[in-house]
């Protein structure tokens, strides 16, 4: 075994390989970039080296810095995690150039399963089932639409390098292709610096079931499968093993097909073989197609080792020093239901845009496995992917591990940023997805239902008054009294689009009225803590102009500055601004332009997905405040209209 290893990489896979790796006994180094000079990561490992600036470019995907760290601190092999170079075959090469152990598959495998088209044709010749499609060289723009005109419509553009639903578009008309395309080569260009794509059939009611394979270079065996269906725009939400509905027939031929597709690249370490399955007739083993290799381990291995008993880390770490397969085939099996939902820092409400801050107040539930690589007091940076944990739970049947995921997030208080809790809530409570009824479209069907805000009640507006106005403490005997009447404090909030002005007014240290809204709401104390019209207080934070409270997901009220609101006022739907921090890929809009509302003006980078910025209203575009190129902050101001009639004044 290693005496020490170096995990190039960050966040919630550093965090979760160190633990491993230390229980063990193994010397961990972690490596960080400027951003990250105070990350947890840091915290849990032996030794840290300074790699470079906050963008992954000059950091992260810097492999000369990071087998430099190595061979400084003594570490004798290399753990990718995932991301950033856990799958580029060119850093394997280096790294075993320079005597070190990388922890994964080799160079070549990992190159013949890098680009789609090629993988799917060495999978055929394993006799591995792949999907129908065009998998060529041409990369000519009419010869893949005729490729899609042959195939039938609709098709997935699938950007032959990289994943994560990155160059990835579906396509459903022929008079869509063109634009899909370019739209799908732009993105993957970005991605992964290789805008070639293939053209696949789109299964009509699919769902997405992979199996974890494990390899020592020779043989492979399978760890069962997980059902990653529930996603949105090709990313995965919530994740389970096993796959309901699944039969022993089915689970047999797929582990037999992933174990194949495994050994015919001699693959070493943990991988995994995904496979799209054609839900409408249920699981049957003639309804299964290949469609990837990620040769690396995946996000989702928690539920694989909370139902085999297996930790996939260390089975990595002891077949990169030397060992053989820690299990056969005939000792794995399944015990119980496990669930993984992913905790993003994004605004639902807003399209899922990924969202900073400051995590202010961070807790996780007792009863379910966190993996997180971020504290209290932690930013979640624009430079990274925004996961703040990944929720795990397990039970004896797939009801049990459900209901114990429900109060897990019920159990999560996150203040400082906003987050997907209340969708994966929503989730959750899904009386389809409770019933198993899961393939990859159910998010898009019921998306409106699954992001609906829950309204606060008059009690939630009155708490957050008293949190805003800092009423929420130990009052003196007199509190409230001014020349024999209550004293009156107001403060403005706003939750979503709901302003109101409450106004408290104090009788004394045990109790006050607050009006907000049409309500009255009685605040008493009772046994030191407020309650509201005779309900028990929330758990509430406040973190600069936000307070939160943590019912129903996190209810975060806005405390509002009146010269804030003052300024704004004037703005209306005028401005086209940025969301977040970014880069400006492009920009549409012209001075003099009419533009309706719903157009297309830019596109922002952000976060590793691209984003377009639509006009909120018909107009004239007046200003184009920002080139393609430019590197710009959250609320930076990119285009500015004016009403037509305006214009032609």
């Amino acid at each position: 075994m290693f005496d020490t290893i170096l995990i190039a990489n960050r966040g919630e896979i550093a965090c979760r390989v160190a633990r491993t790796a230390r229980a063990m006994g193994v010397r961990v180094v972690a490596v960080y970039s400027d951003a990250d000079a105070a990350a947890a990561h840091v915290a849990a490992a032996d030794v840290a080296v300074h790699i470079g600036g906050s963008a992954p470019a000059d950091s992260y995907l810097r492999g000369d810095a990071i087998i430099a760290a190595a061979q400084a601190t003594g570490a004798q092999a290399i753990h990718p995690g995932y991301g950033f170079l856990s799958e580029n075959p060119d850093f394997v090469d280096a790294v075993e150039a320079a005597g070190l152990t990388f922890i994964g598959p080799s160079a070549d495998a990992i190159r013949k399963m890098g680009l789609k088209d090629a993988a799917k044709a060495l999978m055929e010749e394993a006799g591995v089932p792949v999907v129908p499609g065009y998998h060529g060289s041409n990369q000519d723009p009419e010869h893949l639409s005729g490729a899609a005109d042959t195939i039938g419509y609709p098709v997935l553009i699938k950007a032959v390098a990289g994943g994560g639903g990155k160059g990835m578009r579906l396509v459903e008309r022929p008079q869509d292709f063109m634009d899909a395309l370019e739209s799908a080569k732009g993105e993957a260009r970005t991605a992964f610096g290789n805008a070639d794509v293939l053209i696949e059939k789109y299964i009509q009611k699919p769902r997405h079931i992979e199996v974890q394979v494990f390899g020592d270079g020779t043989r492979a065996v399978h760890l069962f499968e997980r059902d990653c269906s529930l996603q949105r725009r090709h990313q995965k939400v919530i994740e389970e093993a096993p796959a309901p509905g699944m039969t022993a027939e089915m689970r047999a031929a797929m582990g037999q097909a992933a174990v194949r597709a495994a050994e015919a690249i001699g693959y070493n370490g943990a991988g995994t073989v995904e496979f799209i399955v054609d839900g409408s007739r249920g699981l049957r083993p003639d309804g299964f197609w290949f469609m990837e290799m990620n040769t690396r381990l995946q996000v989702e291995h928690p539920v694989t080792e909370a139902i085999t008993g297996v930790d996939l880390v260390e089975w990595q770490l002891r077949v990169a020093a030397g060992e053989s397969l820690p299990a056969q085939q005939e000792d794995l099996t399944i015990d119980g239901h496990s669930f993984e939902a992913r905790l993003y820092a994004e605004d639902v409400p807003k399209g899922f845009l990924p969202a900073t801050g400051t995590l202010a107040h961070l807790e996780f539930p007792q009863g379910a496995r966190s993996d997180s690589g971020v504290r209290a007091g932690d930013t979640i940076s624009p430079f990274y992917d925004p996961m703040i944990a990944k929720i795990i739970t397990h039970g004896p049947t797939r009801d049990v591990a459900l209901s114990r995921m429900r109060a897990a997030l019920a159990g999560c208080q996150v203040a400082g940023t906003v987050t997907n809790l209340g969708f994966l809530s929503a989730l959750c409570a899904h009386r389809g997805f409770a019933a198993g009824e899961v393939d990859t479209g159910l998010i898009a069907r019921d998306l409106d239902t699954l992001v609906q805000v829950p309204a606060p009640r008059p009690a939630d507006w009155a708490q957050a008054a008293m949190v805003a106005l800092g009423l929420g403490e130990d009052l003196p005997g007199d509190a409230g009294f001014s020349l024999w009447s209550p004293l009156v404090r107001s403060v403005a909030l706003r939750f979503g689009d709901d302003e109101q002005v409450a106004r408290v007014a104090l009788a004394g240290p045990d109790a006050a009225t607050v009006h907000v809204a049409d309500a009255q709401v009685a605040a008493r104390r009772v046994a030191g803590a407020w309650t509201f019209d005779g309900l028990p207080p929330v758990p509430a934070i406040r973190t600069g102009a936000l307070v939160t409270l943590f019912r129903d997901a996190g209810l975060g009220f806005d405390v509002i500055d009146p010269l804030d609101r003052a300024a704004a006022a004037g703005a209306g739907g005028n401005l086209i601004e940025a969301p977040m921090p970014g880069l400006v890929k492009a920009v549409f809009a012209k001075a003099g332009q009419h533009v309706s509302a719903g157009d297309r003006l830019a596109v922002l980078e952000a976060m590793k997905m691209e984003h377009s910025l639509l006009a909120a209203r018909d107009g004239v575009v007046a200003e184009v405040l920002a080139e393609a190129g430019a590197q710009v902050e959250a609320g930076a101001a990119l285009i500015r209209l004016e009403d037509e009639e305006d214009a032609a004044a």
